[in-house]
């Protein structure tokens, strides 16, 4: 025997004679099973593999190799971990599996070689039926999942599924739950989360909206009366202009009675969101009865406020509960409370009243909960949050009265907003300016209070204050300043208190308010008292409202309206009215109603109403019939005195230039904004819509708002009656077309929408081709499809695009593919670990542009069992390289210069025992490119690169090394600087 021998650095183990004379033996055995290596034929393997569909309870499903032997089914322990979300490594010779399960300190260990699982510092042994290995992957008995993991899978041999059911809480449901909760906090707080965005744009001008109204009426004593009003919208200068044009014949064409407005709205503008132009609104202290021509400037949003940040809730329940936050009913949070019971939430905010619901669970199945009611006005402002509001212009009054305010408002911090500013008014006789102060307090977080000082006006107060099951307590004070002329009123001050609540009794349901309200005036004290009770009896509507008024010079004056509602069997809805007086004690008057829906959109009504104090009677018949582009109405009234008629229409008209659009509408359309989206055809992919492409029929879509008109003219979806400035989210399906080719990227669309236009969103749809083929493993001239391999797709640069699978008969397939030139390969590094070469090693394919997409077929590889010839090597004693301080050693060449035998890799690899040698590499200096050569190329490694010997240890797989021009088999190899 010849060797290479060297001084190490590494301090082996000692070689005892008796592992001498085991070696020696080995090597013997080794010699004479050579015959028996070249004519080893595989066994047929006693089991089936198999694809069936794994179920989760409350996840979802997915695709699994399974493999069945008799009755029992095997699970691919790392595709069932990958679905679960469970980290799991396999080793490089894929005879383990290693990882944590759920949490960290929860390790496990599958091992393969010694039939054992090593799961939280315990072991569980297995029998040998218990796990299986075949081509690199490790399968694993499905009651095991369920004795070790809690993971209980049933199989139904029927239809080949495996329904996974378990207690607990797996990284993939925990992940699925997030992103509900993550969805939840969102609508919340008005997030939209999309593929795409496509942002607001600011046309020239577009004249896209208008709205007609024309109402006609005669009566004997006053005569014909004839009004018409037209509203026209469009953009102008980027921003939105309405006009509002209203006519008379009573009255003359007058310039105060006309509207007209232009906005510039651009609410991602930090600085400036609003800049509004022509007859303009204020909410001014003063009272003024009559439009402001003029200039407004604001930094406050066209939209609503949603979001009003968080705030920490800290409390305490029993050790170890599951406590679940909702904010409206949408679960938001959990948490684990700690071991003492404690548990902290960031609750987000929205403005309004939001209902905060805790329910907490117990370990032994116990449930409790609480609530909570937070009300964030909407004229609270986040901290550190600044917002201002300009106005100045000229009150058509008569008179051209100057009119100017400045507010200022900046959230202080969560609980308090505060706000100041000076209004102007030339008309009033005594103070013009009035500065002014303002203020909201979150007093606790249900306790409300807003006030706001006048100078030498007024003090204004509302104090709120929410209870649980939505009671709510509301008090108004207002004190005026004696002899102030800005308010037209002689008040000195005005008291109002209210209470509303839901009521439940006796299976029924309600809802009161009651309020009380005094005016002090020089002098006077009036007073006003109202009871609303309101709900349903036995499926009857009935509102039953009190009113008392009541003064200190005359009698209190009480009186009731009642009113019901109820359809009868032949659909007409009956409306039985009352009122009554509670002084006199008699009816004051009556009224009786019947409507029948007819003619589909048709609704014909007869009323008849008596005035038993004053006895005036009167009895209407009306129609009225929703058309598709109008509204219509017919009323014919009979009095005391005498007949009267009454015409009515009104609608809209919604133009777009761009999308050739031209639609009436029975609602108002100026001031709106709507959508034209379509799909098309990308063909040369440049994401833009081209003449020669074409739409694409067969979508639908669904909006988080509007109304969906479908277009079968030019297979179009209008959206229509949305709010402008907002953003919309659009989703796109294509369930209905029949060509799998065509791919839509981007299946959900934020889009903001422009006021009195028709936005124009045109998605491309791609065309991607497929490329199928099939992997066959060759054995003794036959050739058999090969399950698990892995296939990857690379484009003309060489830059992997995707991956795909072979099935289990060696079938491949993938779709999605744009036109162009690519290449399959088989992966390499799974070839190295099953020692097989594939021809060829590359196949080159076209995908071509066409309208139904393309297919490439055909493109199957062969793989093969590496071998190898040996012959008697040259075996020095000496020092390898002194340049690369590579040291090594290696065992006497195990093949006969004359037998050329071939052995295979995977026959060696069951005998590793026979020999052994290690491989030593210096870790204190980096290869050079000759050392990097001495590995043979397709000798498999775990890393092998110039940065691999700092810190680290290295471990070379079983292979053939070339070590100074001789071949040397290496069964281990290890390097280390510790």
């Amino acid at each position: 025997m010849t060797g290479l021998s060297f001084n190490n650095k590494i301090n082996y183990p000692k070689t005892s004679i008796l592992t001498k004379l085991k070696f020696l033996v080995v090597v013997f055995f080794i010699c004479l099973s050579f015959p028996a290596f070249a004519d080893h034929k595989e066994d047929e393997l006693p089991f089936d593999e198999v694809s069936v569909y794994l179920n989760v309870i409350g996840v979802g499903g997915t695709e699994l190799s399974a493999v069945i032997k008799g009755q029992s089914i095997y699970l691919s322990v790392n595709q069932l971990f990958d679905f679960l979300k469970i980290k799991n490594i396999a080793n490089a010779e894929k005879n383990n599996i290693s990882g944590f399960f759920i949490n960290q300190q929860a390790n496990y260990l599958i091992d393969n070689l010694n039939k054992q699982i090593i799961y939280q510092s315990k072991t569980f042994k297995l029998d040998k039926d218990d796990i299986i290995r075949t081509d690199g992957v490790l399968y694993l008995k499905s009651g095991i999942f369920g004795s070790v993991f809690g993971l209980n899978c049933n199989f139904n041999f029927r239809n080949l599924t495996v329904n996974l059911n378990t207690q607990l809480e797996l990284p993939v449901i925990r992940e699925q739950r997030q992103e509900n909760m993550r969805k939840n906090v969102g609508s919340l707080k008005g997030e939209i989360r999309a593929d795409t965005i496509i942002k607001r744009d600011y046309p020239l001008f577009n004249l896209g909206t208008a709205d007609w109204s024309l109402v006609t009426s005669s009566q004997q004593i006053a005569g014909n009366d004839t009004r018409l009003n037209l509203n026209m919208g469009g953009i102008f200068a980027g921003g939105e202009a309405n006009v509002s044009l209203n006519y008379s014949n009573k009255e003359p064409f007058s310039e105060r009675r006309q509207n007209y407005l232009w906005r510039l709205a651009n609410n991602d503008n930090r600085f400036l969101k609003q800049t509004l132009l022509g007859k303009i609104y204020s909410q001014s202290t003063s009272s003024i009865y009559a439009p402001i021509v003029g200039l407004q400037l604001s930094n406050t949003p066209t939209t609503y406020r949603r979001s009003f940040g968080a705030y920490s809730l800290t409390d305490k329940t029993e050790p170890g509960w599951i406590v679940e936050l909702y904010v409206n009913n949408n679960l938001v949070d959990y948490k684990k409370a700690d071991p003492a019971g404690f548990y902290t939430f960031q609750v987000p905010l929205v403005y309004g009243n939001s209902e905060v619901k805790l329910r907490f669970y117990g370990p032994l199945g116990e449930e409790r909960s609480s609530e909570q009611n937070i009300s964030i006005p909407f004229n609270f402002l986040q901290p550190k949050e600044f917002e201002y509001n300009v106005t100045a212009g000229i009150v058509e009054d008569g008179v051209g009265s100057q009119y100017a305010r400045a507010a200022l408002n900046y959230g202080l911090n969560k609980i308090m907003t505060i706000g100041g500013g000076i209004e102007y008014l030339s008309s009033i006789t005594t103070k013009k300016d009035i500065p002014f102060v303002n203020t909201s307090f979150r007093l606790t977080s249900n306790l409300l209070l807003s006030s706001q000082y006048d100078y030498g006006v007024r003090f204004k107060n509302i104090l709120t204050y929410r209870l649980p099951n939505n009671i709510q307590i509301e008090g108004n004070y207002v004190r005026y300043a004696k002899d102030q002329r800005a308010i037209n009123n002689t008040y000195l001050e005005e008291r109002k208190i209210m209470l509303s609540m839901p009521v439940k009794a006796a299976g029924l349901s309600f809802y009161s308010r009651m309020a009380f309200g005094q005016v002090i005036l020089p002098g006077i004290k009036y007073s006003t008292a109202e009871w609303l009770v309101s709900g349903m009896i036995k499926g009857i509507s009935t509102t039953l409202n009190t009113y008392a008024l009541i003064n200190n010079f005359s009698k209190p004056y009480v009186y009731s309206n009642i009113s019901m509602s109820v359809r009868t069997l032949a659909g007409i809805i009956f409306t039985p009215q009352a009122q009554y007086n509670y002084q006199q004690n008699e009816l004051i008057s009556v009224k009786v109603g019947l409507e029948k829906h007819i003619l589909k959109q048709g609704f014909l009504n007869l009323i008849y109403e008596e005035n038993l104090r004053n006895q005036m009677s009167n009895i209407s018949l009306g129609f009225r019939y929703n058309f598709s582009f109008a509204q219509a109405a017919f009323i014919s009234r009979t009095s005391n005195n005498g007949v009267s008629m009454l015409q009515s229409a009104r609608g809209s008209l919604i133009y777009d230039q761009k999308t050739s659009y031209l639609g009436l509408n029975n609602r108002s359309s100026v001031g709106r904004g709507g959508l034209n989206v379509s799909c098309f055809l990308d063909l040369n992919a440049n994401g833009i819509r081209d003449n020669n492409e074409e739409r694409v029929s067969g979508i639908t879509a669904r909006v988080n708002g509007g109304r969906i008109e479908n277009s079968k003219r030019d297979t179009t979806l209008n959206v229509l009656d949305l709010e402008p400035y907002a953003s919309y989210l659009v989703e796109i399906e294509m369930g209905q077309t029949n060509n799998i080719s065509w791919h839509l990227a981007n299946k959900s669309v934020k889009v903001s929408v422009n006021p009195n236009q028709i936005k124009l969103v045109e998605l491309p749809v791609s065309i991607v081709g497929e490329v199928s083929g099939m992997v066959y493993l060759k054995a003794n001239e036959n050739e058999k499809g090969q399950g698990r391999i892995t296939i990857y797709i690379l484009n003309a640069k060489g830059i992997p695009v995707a991956q795909t699978i072979t099935e289990a008969d060696g079938y491949y397939t993938y779709l999605g593919l744009p036109s162009g030139d690519y290449s399959a390969v088989v992966d390499t590094a799974q070839l190295n670990i099953l020692n097989m070469q594939s021809y060829p090693a590359t196949r080159q394919f076209q995908i071509k542009n066409t309208n139904d997409g393309d297919v490439a077929d055909g493109e199957d590889f062969i793989l093969e069992k590496i071998s190898m010839n040996s012959e008697e090597p040259e075996v020095d004693n000496t020092v390898i390289s002194n340049e690369t301080n590579l040291e090594a050693t290696a065992v006497k060449n195990l093949l006969d210069e004359k037998d050329k035998r071939k052995i295979t890799r995977p026959n060696l690899l069951k005998r590793r025992n026979y020999a052994e040698a290690k491989l030593s590499v210096n870790s204190n200096k980096k290869l050079n490119k000759r050392s990097k050569n001495l590995i043979k190329p397709n000798t498999p490694r775990v890393a092998f690169q110039d940065t691999l010997f700092n810190n680290s240890a290295t471990y070379f797989n079983p292979g053939i090394a070339l070590i100074n021009g001789v071949w040397v088999y290496v069964i281990y190899s290890y390097s280390s600087n510790r």
